[in-house]
C-alpha cells in the first residue's frame, strides 16, 4: 500500500543540505560544475548515474536555489528514526517490488506543482562502476511528467563507498550537471506513432555517459 505523502520540513531539509554539504567537502574533496543548469523555478527532473548510498545527498546538497524531492524504497522506512527523517525532508516511498504507481503519480503531481524531483534512472547501485541501463518506468515518469530533465553525472562515489561496503574512503568526488534536456527532445515516439519509454530512458543515460566521458571544468 503507498504511504501518504510526507510531511515536509524546510528547517530539517535546509539544515541538513548545509551541514551535509560541509561534510562531503571537507571528507570527499567534493568539486561541483554546472549547478546554475537547473533553473531556479518550475518543475525539473535531475537525473543522476548511481554507484552508493552517498549520491542523493550529492545530488541535492549543491544545490541551494532548489529543494531536491526523491523517490526511495520503502523498506527504508522501516527504521522509525529513518521514516523521520525521510518524510521530513520529502522523501516519496516506492515498492519496487510491486510497481508503486501511486509513487510515481506523486512524483509527477509534484513536478506539476513546480517542484523539483531527484532521479536515478538505474534504478539500483552498480555492482562495477560501470552505468546500467535505465528502468522503464523512468521514461514513464519523464513522459508524463513534461518538465527538463537535468542530466547529472557523480564520479568518485563508487570508489569511496561501493554497494557493500562498510566503510567509506575519502575518494575525491565531482558531481557534473549539464544542461538541461527540454520536452520537446523528450518526445520520442516509435514507428507506430505510441510514445517510446525505453527511448527516452536511454537518451537520458546517453547524456550521463556524455558527461562522465567530458573532462571536469577546472
Amino acid at each position: 500500500m503507498t504511504e501518504p505523502q510526507p510531511s515536509y520540513s524546510a528547517w530539517v531539509y535546509k539544515t541538513s543540505r548545509v551541514l551535509l554539504l560541509c561534510w562531503l567537502r571537507w571528507k570527499f574533496k567534493l568539486k561541483v560544475s554546472g549547478e546554475n543548469n537547473v533553473p531556479e523555478q518550475g518543475g525539473v527532473i535531475i537525473a543522476s548515474n548511481h554507484a552508493s548510498y552517498l549520491d542523493p545527498p550529492l545530488l541535492a546538497c549543491p544545490l541551494k536555489h532548489r529543494v531536491v524531492r526523491f523517490m526511495a524504497r520503502d523498506t527504508l522506512f522501516i527504521n522509525p528514526m529513518a521514516r523521520w527523517y525521510f518524510f521530513r525532508t520529502g522523501v516519496v516511498p516506492l515498492s519496487r517490488d510491486r510497481g508503486d504507481v501511486g509513487a510515481i503519480k506523486s512524483a509527477i503531481q509534484l513536478l506539476k506543482q513546480g517542484q523539483c524531483v531527484g532521479l536515478f534512472p538505474e534504478g539500483t547501485r552498480t555492482l562495477d562502476g560501470n552505468l546500467q541501463s535505465a528502468k522503464g518506468g523512468i521514461g514513464f515518469l519523464i513522459a508524463k511528467a513534461e518538465v527538463p530533465v537535468v542530466p547529472v553525472y557523480i564520479s568518485g562515489s563508487f570508489e569511496a563507498y561501493p554497494k557493500g561496503s562498510k566503510k567509506m574512503k575519502s575518494h575525491p568526488i565531482t558531481v557534473q550537471y549539464g544542461p538541461a534536456i527540454q520536452p520537446d527532445e523528450l518526445d520520442i515516439k516509435n514507428e507506430r506513432g505510441k510514445t517510446d519509454f525505453d527511448a527516452i530512458g536511454r537518451l537520458i543515460m546517453d547524456r550521463i555517459e556524455l558527461l562522465k566521458n567530458t573532462p571536469f571544468p577546472t
